[in-house]
């Protein structure tokens, strides 16, 4: 299941790219000195541009709408509300521009009376955000064969030696407290204990990062995971199962990976009260416009509050 959804994210990061890229050329490329709308005509780029926001909008940015939706409803407004409400705005704005420009007055229109549009806007929101999805699902996977490379230092089984002194080798996961553990030359340490008997040295880099093995002597602590080298040595369980140090970096590492970054929970608390003053600004902006401003005063209301909107 993670990997489906790691498979759709970079799917639509690249159909979110690839759409978004050309779109920001041409609707930038004046401001570099490319000439694209001049061969092709002003009004056929925009046409262009809304061919090429449309598939990132509606089919690609489709996960970012419905998380906006959810906070909404849930009354627990978030980074994707303001990516909806941004796209969103930036989308439909250009959308009425370019279906409707005659509803515009003459001071929204260019010098060639086009009216501008925010395609682009909306489209490299989307690619952007994508991005930094990709890349936080590839940390995540990362961190998740981190955990499996942790879980494969521990043997599956030990050696368990009895009362009358024979031996064999059980499963790890029935090793209790206080048995004695046979290690032998070359095996990993079962469960974390004490030495009873024998001589050996084990390599700790694995939970030290020193390189060099360590001497283990009747009396010194053994760790599970480590590597024993050419001697033999009996210990005492002490902790086995989820107590033992191995089982204990796991979980937090786990932890780790399941839990959120300060600057995002930042972000979504800045957002909590970010996003209803932005509403409320464009609501105000919308009825001080239609009451106050010039004619036709709905336009210009409508173009107030979704400039705001955008820009937030």
């Amino acid at each position: 299941r993670p990997a489906r959804g790691r498979g759709r994210c970079r799917r639509r990061l690249w159909s979110s790219a690839g759409l978004a890229l050309p779109l920001f050329v041409l609707a930038m490329g004046p401001m570099v000195g490319l000439p694209f709308r001049d061969w092709i005509g002003e009004r056929a780029a925009v046409w262009i541009e809304l061919a090429l926001a449309t598939p990132v909008v509606l089919w690609a940015a489709l996960p970012f709408f419905k998380r906006g939706w959810a906070s909404l409803v849930n009354r627990s407004p978030n980074m994707w509300t303001l990516i909806s409400l941004g796209v969103g705005a930036a989308y439909l704005y250009s959308l009425a521009a370019t279906l409707f420009p005659g509803l515009f007055p003459h001071q929204f229109r260019g010098h060639d009376g086009a009216v501008p549009v925010y395609f682009e806007a909306s489209a490299v929101i989307v690619a952007l955000v994508f991005l930094g999805q990709v890349l936080e699902l590839k940390a995540r996977e990362k961190t998740g064969s981190a955990i499996r490379a942790l879980l494969d230092l521990a043997p599956k089984t030990a050696r368990r030696l009895a009362d009358d002194g024979s031996e064999r080798d059980v499963p790890l996961d029935e090793v209790k407290a206080g048995e004695r553990l046979r290690v032998r030359p070359g095996e990993s340490v079962p469960v974390d204990g004490v030495v009873l008997e024998g001589r050996s040295s084990v390599d700790e880099s694995m939970l030290t990062g020193e390189p060099l093995p360590v001497e283990k002597v009747p009396g010194e602590r053994l760790t599970g995971g480590t590597m024993n080298g050419t001697g033999t040595l009996v210990m005492r369980a002490e902790k086995v199962g989820a107590e033992t140090t191995l089982a204990q970096i796991v979980q937090l590492v786990a932890k780790a990976q399941r839990s959120r970054a300060p600057i995002q929970s930042l972000a979504d608390r800045v957002s909590f009260y970010f996003v209803p003053t932005v509403v409320a600004v464009a609501v105000l902006a919308f009825f001080a416009w239609a009451l106050f401003g010039p004619e036709p005063s709905l336009v210009f209301a409508t173009v107030a509050a979704g400039s705001v909107l955008i820009i937030a």
